[in-house]
């Protein structure tokens, strides 16, 4: 159990780590870095707070108690080194084959931060037009140690290539609002249509990317999406923050806010910037559409209970009866806790967790069709 203390440090390292800033915590009195490096790994932020360790500026912690900080961080960068030849030696390949691919999330937004290997890597995910899709398809598949079932509705095959869990993607696909998926089918068409992208020189690889107010958008509807669907961590909310600082000067504001209009997301917007302010140390000025009223504070501080006990896609959750129970049982225990959560998420968004709840029923009976 976490004390309201090392919940406290935890923030105020995280906020170092993320904006390279001092920290001071000897107003935290005894610090457990045992307790916090655990909750750095449960969201997936090891490396912004080793990153946050460096810029104590009272009191440093003994060696010992940094040094798992340290090892953890060396395996950080070695792993998304690799991660970044892997994903420039298959761009080059697959464009030698004919086949345009965007790179999204992971590797893509962590060049947003100071330290980019140091961000925690997943997948990576590549996102295409419908007819590279079916070429990468046919092309990645043979090269596949193994390969999961299609999602066809979905537009989506995820493979394992190299030791890498690797995801093809020809539609963004939220799947908690009708209104969400067609805005992020507009994504689609602006990028592939109307070639609205930019790009990362990868080690002389140039490696394409979302345009930037596609990027903030998708990876703020990610964040929602795993918000209401088993639980997100500060990984994610921390990309979101990045990204939106290193683009402060030059994103279209009005194009953005169109998008979070038509999505229905404005309000969810505003609460999770009161967030991104408040708990993540966030300047007002580069979050769009922020507001400092008391009600999103409020909203904002519901959000931290529940990005605190979900964590990163619902690492802090109890999901052993996967293993213990019978399919049946399995659902009946996740549909509990759909339940539990829309409670938790309807005394923040009211209005959204009644309105996403029929399209998030819809999915997951789906899933069960699919067996999943």
């Amino acid at each position: 159990m976490n004390t309201p203390h090392t919940e406290e440090a935890f923030f105020a390292l995280l906020r170092a780590g993320l904006w390279e800033d001092d920290v001071r915590l000897l107003p935290y009195g005894a610090i457990d870095l045992a307790a916090i490096l655990d909750m750095a790994k449960g969201q997936a932020v090891v490396g912004l707070l080793a990153a946050g360790l460096e810029h104590i500026a009272d009191a440093k912690p003994p060696k010992s108690d940094v040094m798992p900080f340290v090892v953890h961080t060396f395996m950080l960068e070695q792993r998304n080194k690799a991660m970044n030849r892997f994903i420039g030696v298959a761009t080059e390949k697959m464009r030698k084959a004919g086949i345009e691919t965007l790179l999204v999330k992971g590797q893509a937004v962590a060049q947003c931060y100071e330290r980019p290997l140091w961000r925690v890597s997943g997948d990576v995910d590549l996102f295409m037009s419908d007819d590279n899709y079916v070429k990468a398809k046919r092309f990645l598949t043979p090269l596949a140690s193994s390969v999961e079932e299609e999602h066809v509705r979905e537009k989506h095959l995820a493979l394992t290539l190299d030791s890498w869990e690797v995801e093809l993607h020809a539609r963004l696909y939220c799947g908690i609002s009708p209104r969400i998926d067609r805005e992020l089918d507009d994504v689609y068409a602006d990028s592939f249509g109307g070639g609205n992208v930019r790009t990362w020189d990868n080690n002389g690889v140039q490696v394409l990317l979302l345009a930037v107010e596609n990027d903030v958008f998708y990876v703020f509807t990610h964040i929602m999406q795993h918000f209401y669907k088993g639980g997100i961590g500060l990984r994610q909310i921390c990309d979101w923050c990045r990204l939106m600082w290193t683009y402060r000067h030059t994103m279209d504001l009005h194009k953005l806010e169109a998008r979070l209009r038509r999505a229905g997301l404005m309000t969810s917007w505003r609460a999770f910037a009161a967030f991104a302010v408040g708990w993540l140390g966030m300047e007002p000025s580069a979050v769009p559409f922020y507001s400092d009223e008391p009600r999103w504070r409020r909203k904002a501080a519901r959000i931290k209970d529940f990005v605190v006990m979900s964590g990163n896609f619902g690492h802090n959750r109890d999901n052993t009866y996967y293993g213990k129970y019978p399919y049946v049982l399995r659902k009946a225990f996740s549909l509990a806790r759909r339940m539990g959560d829309v409670v938790r998420h309807a005394r923040i968004f009211p209005a959204d967790a009644l309105r996403f709840m029929p399209t998030i029923v819809l999915h997951g009976v789906r899933s069960a069709l699919r067996g999943e």
